[in-house]
Protein backbone atom coordinates (compact mmCIF):
# COMPACT_ATOMS: atom_id res chain seq x y z
CA UNK A 1 0.00 0.00 0.00
CA UNK A 2 1.39 2.99 -1.03
CA UNK A 3 0.89 6.59 0.81
CA UNK A 4 -0.58 8.27 -2.07
CA UNK A 5 -2.65 5.67 -3.03
CA UNK A 6 -5.68 6.87 -5.36
CA UNK A 7 -4.53 10.44 -4.91
CA UNK A 8 -4.56 12.90 -8.22
CA UNK A 9 -1.43 14.48 -8.69
CA UNK A 10 -0.06 17.13 -11.23
CA UNK A 11 3.80 17.20 -11.89
CA UNK A 12 4.66 20.29 -14.25
CA UNK A 13 7.78 19.53 -16.27
CA UNK A 14 7.61 15.79 -15.97
CA UNK A 15 9.34 14.78 -19.31
CA UNK A 16 13.05 14.90 -17.83
CA UNK A 17 14.67 15.09 -14.97
CA UNK A 18 13.56 16.18 -11.36
CA UNK A 19 10.13 16.44 -12.68
CA UNK A 20 9.80 12.59 -14.56
CA UNK A 21 11.60 11.70 -11.14
CA UNK A 22 8.74 13.46 -8.97
CA UNK A 23 6.52 11.59 -11.24
CA UNK A 24 7.89 8.24 -11.17
CA UNK A 25 8.14 8.41 -7.48
CA UNK A 26 4.72 9.21 -6.62
CA UNK A 27 3.36 7.45 -8.98
CA UNK A 28 5.19 4.06 -7.40
CA UNK A 29 3.63 5.00 -4.38
CA UNK A 30 0.07 4.88 -5.60
CA UNK A 31 -0.50 7.78 -7.29
CA UNK A 32 -2.43 8.75 -10.30
CA UNK A 33 -0.19 11.12 -11.67
CA UNK A 34 -0.54 13.66 -14.63
CA UNK A 35 2.59 14.34 -16.09
CA UNK A 36 2.73 18.06 -17.85
CA UNK A 37 5.33 19.65 -20.04
CA UNK A 38 5.59 21.18 -23.79
CA UNK A 39 8.03 18.03 -24.83
CA UNK A 40 5.50 15.64 -25.43
CA UNK A 41 7.75 13.15 -27.84
CA UNK A 42 11.24 12.35 -28.04
CA UNK A 43 13.25 14.40 -30.37
CA UNK A 44 11.33 18.05 -29.45
CA UNK A 45 13.30 19.67 -27.70
CA UNK A 46 17.55 18.75 -27.47
CA UNK A 47 18.08 17.29 -24.36
CA UNK A 48 16.72 13.76 -23.93
CA UNK A 49 13.17 13.25 -22.24
CA UNK A 50 9.59 13.57 -23.18
CA UNK A 51 6.37 13.04 -21.36
CA UNK A 52 5.78 10.01 -23.65
CA UNK A 53 9.10 8.14 -22.34
CA UNK A 54 8.04 9.09 -18.58
CA UNK A 55 4.17 7.31 -18.72
CA UNK A 56 5.50 4.98 -20.43
CA UNK A 57 8.28 4.11 -17.58
CA UNK A 58 5.54 4.47 -14.85
CA UNK A 59 3.32 2.46 -16.98
CA UNK A 60 5.66 -0.29 -17.45
CA UNK A 61 6.87 0.09 -13.45
CA UNK A 62 2.78 -0.85 -12.58
CA UNK A 63 2.04 2.73 -11.95
CA UNK A 64 -1.16 5.03 -13.70
CA UNK A 65 -0.16 8.13 -15.75
CA UNK A 66 -1.14 10.48 -17.95
CA UNK A 67 0.61 12.72 -20.14
CA UNK A 68 -1.36 16.45 -21.22
CA UNK A 69 1.50 18.73 -23.36
CA UNK A 70 0.97 22.33 -22.20
CA UNK A 71 2.57 25.43 -22.19
CA UNK A 72 2.03 26.72 -18.88
CA UNK A 73 3.14 30.66 -19.87
CA UNK A 74 0.10 30.92 -21.13
CA UNK A 75 -3.22 31.15 -18.22
CA UNK A 76 -5.78 29.41 -20.77
CA UNK A 77 -3.08 26.48 -20.80
CA UNK A 78 -3.24 26.24 -16.92
CA UNK A 79 -6.93 26.15 -16.78
CA UNK A 80 -7.30 23.77 -19.97
CA UNK A 81 -4.39 21.58 -17.79
CA UNK A 82 -6.60 21.54 -14.67
CA UNK A 83 -9.82 20.84 -16.28
CA UNK A 84 -8.36 18.14 -18.55
CA UNK A 85 -6.86 16.32 -14.84
CA UNK A 86 -10.28 16.93 -13.21
CA UNK A 87 -12.12 15.47 -16.30
CA UNK A 88 -9.63 12.60 -16.23
CA UNK A 89 -9.38 11.51 -12.74
CA UNK A 90 -11.29 14.00 -10.22
CA UNK A 91 -9.95 17.10 -8.30
CA UNK A 92 -6.26 17.28 -7.87
CA UNK A 93 -4.91 16.17 -3.79
CA UNK A 94 -0.81 17.18 -5.02
CA UNK A 95 0.09 19.64 -7.38
CA UNK A 96 4.04 19.86 -8.16
CA UNK A 97 5.18 22.90 -9.52
CA UNK A 98 8.69 21.89 -11.06
CA UNK A 99 8.39 23.30 -14.48
CA UNK A 100 11.41 26.11 -15.12
CA UNK A 101 12.90 28.00 -18.08
CA UNK A 102 15.73 30.32 -17.89
CA UNK A 103 18.20 31.92 -20.65
CA UNK A 104 21.78 32.94 -19.00
CA UNK A 105 22.09 35.85 -20.39
CA UNK A 106 23.45 38.95 -18.87
CA UNK A 107 20.78 41.48 -18.13
CA UNK A 108 21.66 44.17 -20.61
CA UNK A 109 21.39 41.99 -23.49
CA UNK A 110 18.14 40.22 -22.18
CA UNK A 111 15.28 40.09 -24.66
CA UNK A 112 12.28 41.38 -23.31
CA UNK A 113 10.22 38.57 -24.62
CA UNK A 114 12.21 36.15 -22.85
CA UNK A 115 12.38 38.08 -19.66
CA UNK A 116 8.57 37.62 -19.52
CA UNK A 117 8.41 34.81 -20.71
CA UNK A 118 10.50 32.82 -18.22
CA UNK A 119 8.42 35.34 -15.51
CA UNK A 120 5.09 33.31 -16.84
CA UNK A 121 6.91 29.95 -16.56
CA UNK A 122 8.96 29.95 -13.06
CA UNK A 123 5.87 32.45 -11.02
CA UNK A 124 2.93 33.05 -12.73
CA UNK A 125 2.34 29.35 -13.75
CA UNK A 126 2.55 28.54 -10.07
CA UNK A 127 0.34 30.88 -9.25
CA UNK A 128 -2.40 30.16 -11.20
CA UNK A 129 -2.15 26.21 -10.96
CA UNK A 130 -2.32 27.11 -7.39
CA UNK A 131 -5.04 29.07 -7.57
CA UNK A 132 -7.07 26.65 -9.74
CA UNK A 133 -6.83 23.76 -7.50
CA UNK A 134 -7.30 25.26 -4.58
CA UNK A 135 -10.91 25.76 -5.31
CA UNK A 136 -10.70 21.83 -4.96
CA UNK A 137 -8.74 21.65 -2.09
CA UNK A 138 -10.06 24.22 0.44
CA UNK A 139 -13.83 23.03 0.45
CA UNK A 140 -12.04 19.58 1.17
CA UNK A 141 -9.97 20.51 3.71
CA UNK A 142 -7.33 18.63 2.30
CA UNK A 143 -3.95 18.62 -0.59
CA UNK A 144 -0.80 20.06 -1.14
CA UNK A 145 1.29 22.37 -3.31
CA UNK A 146 5.07 21.48 -3.61
CA UNK A 147 7.03 24.41 -5.44
CA UNK A 148 10.56 23.17 -6.26
CA UNK A 149 12.74 26.66 -6.12
CA UNK A 150 16.39 26.73 -6.28
CA UNK A 151 19.61 27.61 -4.73
CA UNK A 152 19.63 30.59 -7.02
CA UNK A 153 17.22 32.40 -4.61
CA UNK A 154 19.99 32.98 -2.94
CA UNK A 155 21.93 34.65 -5.23
CA UNK A 156 25.49 35.27 -5.81
CA UNK A 157 25.32 38.05 -3.10
CA UNK A 158 25.79 41.91 -3.30
CA UNK A 159 27.87 42.96 -6.58
CA UNK A 160 30.45 43.76 -7.68
CA UNK A 161 30.82 40.19 -7.81
CA UNK A 162 34.06 38.37 -6.84
CA UNK A 163 33.58 36.24 -9.72
CA UNK A 164 33.11 38.32 -12.74
CA UNK A 165 31.29 35.37 -14.70
CA UNK A 166 28.74 34.56 -12.04
CA UNK A 167 27.37 38.41 -12.73
CA UNK A 168 27.51 37.59 -16.40
CA UNK A 169 25.93 34.48 -16.92
CA UNK A 170 22.74 36.45 -16.15
CA UNK A 171 21.22 34.35 -13.37
CA UNK A 172 19.57 37.09 -12.01
CA UNK A 173 16.34 36.76 -13.67
CA UNK A 174 16.27 32.55 -12.23
CA UNK A 175 17.26 33.98 -9.47
CA UNK A 176 14.74 36.67 -8.63
CA UNK A 177 11.91 33.75 -10.00
CA UNK A 178 13.08 31.84 -7.55
CA UNK A 179 13.51 33.70 -4.65
CA UNK A 180 9.72 35.45 -5.55
CA UNK A 181 8.27 31.66 -5.49
CA UNK A 182 9.90 31.15 -2.14
CA UNK A 183 7.87 33.61 -0.71
CA UNK A 184 4.76 33.29 -2.63
CA UNK A 185 5.05 29.08 -0.79
CA UNK A 186 5.42 30.53 2.49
Amino acid sequence: MGRLDGKIVVVTGASRGIGADIARLFASEGGRVICVARTVQEGQHPFAGSLESTVAAIREAGGEAHGIGANISEPAECERLIRETRERYGPVDVLVNNAALTYYVPIKDYPVGKWLRSWAVNFHAPFILSQLVLADMIPRRTGAIVNISSGSAIGPGRGPYPDPAVAARGGTCYGAEKAALERFTQ
